[in-house]
């Protein structure tokens, strides 16, 4: 609850925080229901990013299921470049060479023949135009920072305020951000997000799932030549430069003009303190299959972001008094298929259903408990329940057995065989990291700066910007933790698994010190992830701040 309230304060029927594919596929399919049956809901979208898109990074390979529920004639509507999958390929890497896995030893679930390679950042961006057209109010640079509570219910989200110097002083620019009180606040903030962890452990709403787990992707748009572009290609890798104990894998996505996404991900449960999924992803590039495809090419963008990787065990209770959860906030990426942004359409269409039996019935429910009886029968629950041992298989096993067990149990579940088991996940990402000591340290080539590139260069490519003179928005807990643990204990990995070259150790007078350069933060949320001690606390900058990704 606010302290004594003196912002300015606007109440709305729905508030939607998050202008990503499940918050405007919410607040499409509700106002167009709405308009439908001549009902006046008043719909506002909060995006923290400087425009609608901005933060948007993604492989991204589409399942077309989420966009035919949404938009039945989505085709007809001029949507951004989609290049049809027409060659699907897996490769598994050696230091050298490389292994064709054929198709047919893949359940069906995992084709991605009849999807569309494009850019998720474009397709968010042209969902946002169509949500303006029907009269949703959708707000970029304004991030919600804080949530409003009546009692024990939500009742809506505080603006961040602008202006605040970075000793926490009130500029002469100072503007106090305002309060948006809504009768359903819909939490659509991706994954990791910072107001969706709080209501997670304020309602408790883990209590009967497993904790969440994570990955972190990185992705680099190329512009190669002609004769290098085979447009519909969708290309997947496992093995090098990863060991077998460390999972992840790379996806090399082709469409558009001459476009090529490449990108690679990690996942956060590895165990050594010096990996940096960075590094690995540079020195991926260096392959000589991955040279072949990128020889002559062009390096446009860069961009991070963790990726909720738990599943369908991980998924906690979707609906709390006054809210509800959508998207990658609830964790519905299918790992092995590497594509979340088909569910999280979904469950905004779902959601939306929810939200409209509520004003139809001009009875404002406490909790839209419809909605987690919708997922629980959806599209998305079967989907995610065929796969949910392929992760934790994965992790007890290793890349080269845990995926062939995985891939027979999913096989099975194919093939109309139940399995009564669900695996669990054993430790969250943050308890998994060894110490330093029992640690081997990782060496990591130069970049060549033709292949792979140091962080920074890669970092201006994300056009990553923040206004300087305002407070860190990495908010460390207990510095002299920080110093005894995550540096003596544990040699630094902030150093490592952040892919920005946000922190540094710096040794004066051989005394560690502890320096965040908060300006370069892409917003992936890896540190407020891994962090050994759970001691760094990711919260929203100024409005507007962060990178500002084209065509990812």
């Amino acid at each position: 609850m606010q302290e004594e309230n003196t912002r300015e304060s606007i109440e709305v029927d729905v508030l939607i925080i998050g202008a990503g594919p499940a918050g405007l596929a919410t607040a499409i399919k509700l106002k167009t229901e709405a308009n439908k049956n001549n009902q006046e809901i008043n719909i506002v979208v909060l995006e923290k990013g400087s425009e609608i898109g901005a933060h948007i990074v993604s492989g991204a390979v589409i399942d077309p299921i989420g966009l035919d529920m949404l938009l039945p004639n989505w085709k007809e509507l001029d949507p951004p470049d989609m290049s049809e999958v027409i060659d699907d390929r897996f490769y598994i890497l050696g230091p050298a060479g490389s292994l064709r896995i054929p198709n047919f030893f893949f359940p069906r679930l995992m084709s991605n023949h009849n999807c569309f390679a494009t850019s998720l950042s474009n397709v968010v961006k042209w969902l946002g135009n169509i949500a303006q057209s029907l009269g949703i109010e959708v707000y970029p640079g304004f991030p919600a920072s804080e949530i409003i509570y009546n009692e024990d219910r939500v009742v809506g989200v505080t603006t961040g305020d602008f202006g605040i110097s970075k000793e926490g002083e009130k500029k002469d620019s100072f503007m106090q951000g305002m309060e948006i009180r809504a009768k359903h606040t819909v939490f659509a903030e991706g994954a990791r997000g910072h107001l969706t962890k709080t209501v997670i452990e304020k309602f408790k709403l883990d209590k009967e799932s497993d904790f969440q787990k994570y990955g972190i992707g990185l992705k680099e748009l190329w512009e190669v030549p002609e004769e290098n572009h085979k447009p519909g290609l969708v290309q997947h890798t496992m093995g090098w430069p990863l060991d077998n104990k460390t999972g992840g894998g790379s996806f090399m996505y082709h469409f558009g003009k001459n476009l090529v996404s490449v990108g690679f991900v990690v996942h956060l449960n590895y165990k050594n303190p010096s990996l940096s999924p960075f590094e690995e992803f540079q020195r991926y590039k260096t392959h000589p299959m991955i040279k072949d495809m990128l020889s002559g090419g062009k390096r446009l963008s860069y961009g991070a972001r963790v990726i909720s990787e738990g599943g369908y065990q991980s998924v906690p209770k979707l609906t709390f008094p006054g809210g509800l959860l959508v998207g990658c906030a609830a964790g519905f990426v299918n790992v092995p298929r590497i594509k979340g942004s088909h569910n999280a359409i979904v469950s905004g269409v779902l959601a939306a259903n929810a939200l409209l039996e509520s004003f139809t019935s001009k009875k404002i429910s406490e909790e839209l408990v419809s909605y987690q009886e919708m997922y629980n029968k959806s599209t998305i629950a079967k989907e995610l329940s065929k796969v949910r041992n392929v992760k934790p298989l994965w992790s007890k096993f290793g890349t080269l057995v845990g995926i062939a067990l995985g891939g027979l149990d999913m096989w099975l579940r194919d093939l109309g065989i139940n399995i009564p088991f669900t695996m669990s996940h054993k430790k969250p990402d943050h308890l998994t990291l060894q110490s330093k000591s029992g640690s081997k340290k990782i060496e990591y080539p130069k970049p060549d700066g033709v292949y792979s590139f140091d962080k920074l260069s890669s970092v201006y490519l994300s056009s990553t910007n923040h206004e300087e003179d305002q407070p860190v928005h990495l908010n460390v807990s207990d510095i002299g933790l920080q110093t005894s643990s995550e540096y003596h204990d544990y040699g630094g990995p902030s150093v490592n698994y952040c892919p920005a070259g946000v922190y540094e150790w710096i040794l004066e007078d051989e005394s560690p010190r502890f320096q965040i350069n908060a300006q370069n933060c892409v917003h992936c949320k890896t540190c407020d992830i891994k962090d050994p001690n759970q001691n760094i606390n990711w919260q929203v900058p100024e409005g507007g701040g962060g990178p500002n990704y084209s065509n990812m």
